[in-house]
């Protein structure tokens, strides 16, 4: 990956027009009747690279996806609103229109992307969090034109490939989430990599049915209980000893109640379902994680949304914090829940990829980081 090639050997651009791939996909919502950027951390997070671009002499646009229009002008999926918070923040770049307009984006077309880059003499890739995605204005224009890789994208490669390849030990991974077919897969190569893999949230009751435990209405996928029970055979698998729920059917949400949430030992009776892991389990992760060298946390404990069921989930968060570890929080809900718990700049580094990141320490590289590799321009 060390091949990856930055924008600053260009040097000098004045003159020069310059097609940068953001993943502006920003949260919006109505203000005074206009929608408008709510979060502004991803369009913040490149303004340094606008900055030496422009500074450089270059004329600079940028191009993003935004929602899922599949394909089709939809109105309510405009970047408008993306496009004035980014010229209040940054004057002088241009925003294209949304690229999912086009169906020849997610279908990888070679005209669209070939349309994408004329006119223009360099390309950079600084969308990290969309180079899972097999899409023409990913794929196409390192074929085409000069390509780079954008600081930030070079960041998130280079930290979750020191974190998979020369790891400080001991490593301690932590993985949840709901749904564990969602999250075998990094949880194998894990467990190949870390000395210890946390497994917690929704995903976690396949595994405790392996062990022959009562889980209630809990989540839970029949299908992969055998894969489940291979991996607890490595050892290397930290599942909760006990969980937090409520009875089927309670909602989530202060209506509920707080009254409605119960602690379970080992096992959930009929008639319950797990949310969160309990007190015994907090206090056997907290005590792994204190004693890391590496920690990499993709995914919460549990449905930490609901402030009752957010308990395991704010303790594990506090602890990474707490350490003095290199923690690389790995995108997705567990950056939603570090920062809820304002504990982001207490850890080493934050992903922003989601999905991204969980596909990049799977298979240990990503579609859009591989077309940029192998561009010969």
């Amino acid at each position: 990956m060390s091949q990856l090639a930055s924008y600053e050997r260009w040097g000098n651009l004045e003159g020069k027009h310059v097609l940068v791939r953001v993943d502006f996909n920003c949260p919006v919502a109505l203000v005074d009747g206009r929608l408008e950027v709510t979060d502004d951390f991803r369009i913040r997070a490149t303004l340094p690279l606008f900055e030496d671009l422009l500074a450089r002499g270059a004329s600079v646009t940028a191009c993003t996806h935004f929602g899922r229009p599949n394909g089709q002008v939809v109105e309510e999926f405009s970047v408008e609103p993306v496009r004035r918070r980014l010229n209040e923040l940054c004057p002088g770049i241009t925003l294209m229109e949304n690229l999912r307009f086009n169906p020849g984006e997610e279908s990888n077309d070679p005209a669209f992307g070939a349309s994408l880059v004329d006119g223009f003499d360099y390309y950079i890739n600084e969308a990290f969090s969309a180079s899972h995605r097999e899409h023409a204005s990913i794929m196409v224009p390192p074929t085409l034109l000069p390509s780079a890789a954008g600081p930030n994208l070079l960041r998130e490669v280079s930290t979750l490939e020191s974190l998979l390849q020369n790891p400080e030990r001991p490593f301690v991974s932590i993985v949840g989430g709901a749904k564990v077919k969602d999250k075998l897969g990094i949880v194998k190569v894990l467990s190949q990599k870390a000395d210890t893999v946390i497994v917690g949230g929704g995903m976690a009751y396949t595994f405790e049915v392996v062990e022959g435990r009562t889980i209630g209405g809990s989540l839970f996928d029949a299908s992969y209980l055998e894969v489940c029970a291979e991996l607890l055979q490595t050892g290397k698998i930290a599942i909760p000893s006990d969980s937090v729920g409520l009875p089927l059917g309670v909602p989530f949400g202060p209506e509920g109640g707080p009254d409605a949430v119960q602690n379970f030992g080992a096992n959930i009776p009929d008639g319950f379902e797990g949310f969160d892991i309990g007190p015994e389990s907090i206090e056997r992760f907290t005590a792994i994680i204190a004693g890391a060298a590496t920690i990499l946390w993709n995914g919460p404990m549990g449905v930490f949304e609901d402030p009752r069921l957010a308990v395991g989930t704010k303790a594990v968060a506090e602890a990474i914090a707490a350490s003095s570890a290199v923690s690389v929080i790995g995108g997705g809900d567990s950056v939603a829940a570090i920062q809820m718990f304002g504990l982001e700049d207490q850890v080493s580094f934050v992903s922003t990829g989601g999905g991204a990141s969980l596909e990049f320490v799977e298979l240990g590289d990503l579609p859009g980081i591989r077309a940029l590799r192998e561009s010969a321009l």
